[in-house]
């Protein structure tokens, strides 16, 4: 594990000469949810839906135009790598996309992270990096004068993720406070659980977290939880919960973290969300995923009006939209 530096809303803000600008979050790190208060949840949340509207009405603009996203992805990525290019892109930037090779490179000569992202740097405005070792976003953004914005790092955080899934929540039900949320799955190494976790400890949001004994919450986030006052209950029955669920965010169980894979076999298939399942939810009930699903949501599911998560992946390029702009000074 890499040790991780204090993580601070730190700004940098190294302007070309004679450039002024301003704004909430300019300049910024994004590395932890532990970053945000509820002001900036609902400044990202406002530029979020601006961008939705220009999407919709003139697909692209030139709001970051001249500006370049270095995507530095040391673990293999779809949605998150994707989402960051079509973010930049549809506001008129540009990218420098390695997200495929990275053993290739001269990382496989020995290069350490922080002399990588001082080479990018030179190259780019921002980085997104996704590394399989936590604290490795905080250790880059130490190194890196640019900004750095976390897209996972092992089984730590993922806060952007965690940002369109409260983004999510709050479009599909106009508000977050008092509703109850359920996750379920793997909840030890579910980096997106405890992103999502942290940020709704800012809310009025009861949590239950429904896994098998030996993926269950880590300890330190349980204490971190119940110290800021949030109310949880750990079970390993779904049913048990269920029926008074509003939100139902189901993680994949995560092989690539497991040590056995005879561990891993134990409990690929403790739980798998079919049409019955649903049948003892609400009716406007949402069922999420941060995705990839490798079987835990039966694909007889997705014409349910309650399955969001593909709302969710739409939601996360607005989301990533508002945080570059945003943090490149231009919103």
């Amino acid at each position: 594990m890499i040790a991780s530096p204090t993580v601070a809303s730190r700004s940098k803000n190294h302007l070309p000469f004679g450039e002024v600008r301003h704004g909430r979050l300019y300049g910024w790190d994004i590395l932890s949810v532990s970053q945000f208060s509820r002001a900036d949840l609902d400044a990202i949340f406002d530029v979020a839906k601006e961008m939705r509207h220009m999407v919709e009405r003139v697909g692209t603009f030139d709001l970051l135009k001249g500006k370049l996203l270095a995507c530095l992805f040391y673990e293999p990525s779809t949605r998150t790598s994707s989402s960051f290019i079509a973010a930049i892109e549809r506001l008129g930037g540009s990218t420098i996309p390695i997200t495929q090779g990275v053993q290739f490179s001269s990382v496989s000569k020995g290069e350490s992270l922080a002399d990588t992202v001082r080479t990018l740097e030179c190259y780019c405005d921002a980085i997104v990096l996704r590394h399989p070792e936590i604290g490795s976003a905080a250790l880059a953004a130490e190194a890196a004068r640019k900004p750095i914005i976390n897209a996972g790092d092992g089984a730590g955080e993922h806060p952007t993720q965690a940002l369109l899934d409260l983004f999510t929540i709050e479009e599909e039900f106009g508000r977050v406070d008092g509703l109850m949320v359920t996750m379920l799955g793997d909840l030890k190494y579910g980096r997106t659980v405890h992103s999502l976790a942290r940020l709704l400890a800012l809310f009025d949001v009861p949590l239950n977290f429904v896994s098998p004994d030996i993926l269950g919450l880590p300890p330190m986030l349980r204490v971190e939880l119940v110290k800021a006052g949030v109310r949880l209950r750990e079970t390993s029955d779904l049913h048990e919960v269920l029926a008074e669920s509003d939100v139902l965010y189901v993680t994949r169980v995560q092989k690539e973290r497991f040590e056995s894979i005879e561990l891993y076999n134990q409990v690929k298939d403790a739980y798998v969300i079919t049409p019955k399942t649903l049948e003892a939810a609400k009716p406007d009930m949402i069922l999420m995923h941060p995705l990839p699903r490798v079987g835990e949501i039966s694909t007889e599911v997705d014409s349910d009006p309650r399955a969001a998560y593909f709302r969710q992946v739409e939601n996360g390029m607005y989301v990533r939209m508002a945080l570059l702009a945003m943090v490149l000074g231009k919103a």
